[in-house]
């Protein structure tokens, strides 16, 4: 019988975690975490990584893995869950990968081509327009010369916005082209869940829980690694708007809605991410039947 990989993705609230759990019960199977930011293990509820309970009722990988202090890439994740899954595939014939960061997924699922090493001097040629224009001023040449990434990219991470100019000055080619011009192949057949609902009902849950976040300690655990903020694993959203009330820039009213309206345009990116894939099946949050049912049936049309 072949190998399956389910793939659970959708945006940011959209109950990927209980949907992967119930899904990793049915089949007697493990859940890989595709989360760029539930790997760190300073990081718990500003990253909603499941609660104690959910971690004890199905094993998790890359949930805590690894520190804010690590270097950590999508290609890496690659990597690691590639040699992950032959270990996992030797007792069972699912696994799942569930999470909501885009490249991570398409990393496992088609590959990352090696980028190129940068040459010093084009670096620093990046840094220095940087530092005397401004982050508008690469973000808007990003958008001539990369439309495809500069639709997803996070436009506030000016470290992704630069390493993706470097790669275009090094090579001449677009940096979205190294995602997708060779896939590879993979010795286990991949089905690709997606979830979401109406708009509204979506701001809705993503309001709900930011403020369950507030509730559980996020302004705390902001504080806790502030003194780091400088690291790009944190240059992330529930955290960069806490950074600056601490800095005095807005106040924490601001800091609250901004995490509220940032989660919600994260969450139209990864939809319209997802849209772009012809391999996606959507379904709704709790159609968790429904979903099974698509399963055994695509297994059934695989053997």
């Amino acid at each position: 019988m072949p190998k399956f990989l389910i793939v659970l993705s959708g945006p940011t609230g959209i109950g990927k975690t209980d949907t992967a759990i119930f899904l990793a019960k049915h089949f007697g199977c493990e859940i890989i975490s595709a989360d760029s930011r539930q790997i760190y293990r300073e990081l718990s509820i500003g990253t909603a990584v499941p609660d104690s309970q959910q971690l004890h009722t199905v094993k998790h990988h890359f949930i805590h893995s690894h520190s804010i202090r690590n270097d950590y890439n999508a290609s890496m994740f690659e990597f690691e869950v590639i040699d992950l899954l032959n270990t996992l595939y030797k007792t069972c014939d699912f696994a799942i990968l569930a999470g909501g960061s885009m490249l991570y997924i398409d990393a496992v699922c088609n590959g990352i081509d090696d980028l190129p090493k940068i040459d010093k001097s084009i670096r620093n040629k990046i840094i220095d327009r940087y530092e005397k224009e401004g982050i508008e001023s690469i973000r808007l040449e990003l958008k001539k010369i990369d439309p495809e990434y500069y639709a997803f990219v996070d436009l506030k991470n000016h470290k992704r916005i630069m390493h993706a100019l470097e790669v275009f000055y090094m090579t001449g080619k677009k940096y979205s082209s190294f995602r997708t011009n060779t896939k590879k192949h993979r010795n286990f057949e991949i089905i690709k869940i997606a979830l979401n609902t109406d708009r509204d009902i979506l701001h809705k849950r993503i309001n709900t829980r930011v403020d369950k976040m507030i509730e559980q300690g996020l302004e705390n655990e902001a504080r806790k690694v502030y003194p780091l903020k400088h690291l790009n694993s944190l240059n992330t959203v529930g955290y960069r708007e806490l950074f600056a009330y601490f800095d005095k820039e807005i106040s924490y009213d601001t800091a609250i809605e901004l995490i509220k309206r940032n989660s919600r345009r994260y969450a139209r990116k990864q939809i319209t991410w997802l849209r772009k894939d012809k391999n996606a099946h959507w379904f709704e949050p709790g159609q968790t039947n429904e979903i099974i049912d698509f399963i055994k049936k695509t297994v059934q049309d695989k053997k």
